[in-house]
């Protein structure tokens, strides 16, 4: 479950004002808005990653507002995907769970699961230099679902892919909420995917939540 209470971040000239709204838990929410309304900051605020000047942020019945990004339960997948170029797409499966200090017969049952979930078991000695768009956010979503997070948080994640990949993305998605019973909250600006995914949509606008369905 995501809760917003009244929440306030300001990151130079710009500011989040006054911003509630709630995702259920297990739910799919889209947030939505044109470049610039907030919504990169909004979520970055909700991971930890932007300091809130006035509200609350409840994830999963637990006040998170001033913990460490670490400590919130949040998978990340940012727009860039953040994968590591030297790194092969196990070593990125596995890299939560190892800073974790997690058993080796846990992280070998966990790569085993994700990738098998994600369809990228034939990719697992590969590096993301040899990676489509496709693939690259395939490995991406199972580092951020590594540690099994309460909440999964996705900025623009089907963004520049084609059409067929966009489809397959979206099955994806769904199967994976199926699957983990994960919350999700995924930024873009795309109404397709909004349709095609979600069950709560949420409208920002410079700064300030003007709309919310389902």
């Amino acid at each position: 479950m995501i809760s917003v209470e009244h929440l306030q971040v300001s990151v130079g000239g710009f500011a989040i004002q006054d911003i509630s709204f709630e995702v259920p838990t297990g739910h799919y929410a889209v947030l939505m808005g044109r470049t610039g309304a907030g919504k990169t900051t909004l979520l970055e605020a909700l991971c930890g990653l932007k300091p809130v000047t006035g509200g609350k942020i409840r994830l999963n019945d637990r006040d998170v507002t001033r913990l460490k990004p670490a400590e919130r339960g949040i998978g990340y997948v940012p727009q860039d995907r953040a994968l590591f170029q030297t790194m092969t797409v196990r070593e990125h499966l596995a890299f939560a769970l190892v800073i974790r200090k997690a058993e080796q017969s846990v992280i070998h049952q966990r790569v085993a699961d994700l990738s098998r979930l994600l369809g990228i078991e034939s990719l697992l000695e590969r590096r993301p230099h040899g990676l489509s768009g496709g693939e690259a956010q395939r490995v991406a979503l199972g580092r951020a679902l590594s540690v099994r997070p309460g909440i999964l948080c996705l900025d623009e994640p089907l963004n520049a892919l084609d059409d067929d990949t966009r489809q397959e993305m979206y099955k994806l998605l769904g199967e994976v909420r199926r699957s983990t019973g994960v919350t999700i909250l995924h930024v873009t600006h795309n109404r397709e995917e909004a349709e095609q995914l979600a069950d709560r949509i949420l409208v920002l606008r410079d700064g300030k939540m003007v709309g919310q369905k389902g």
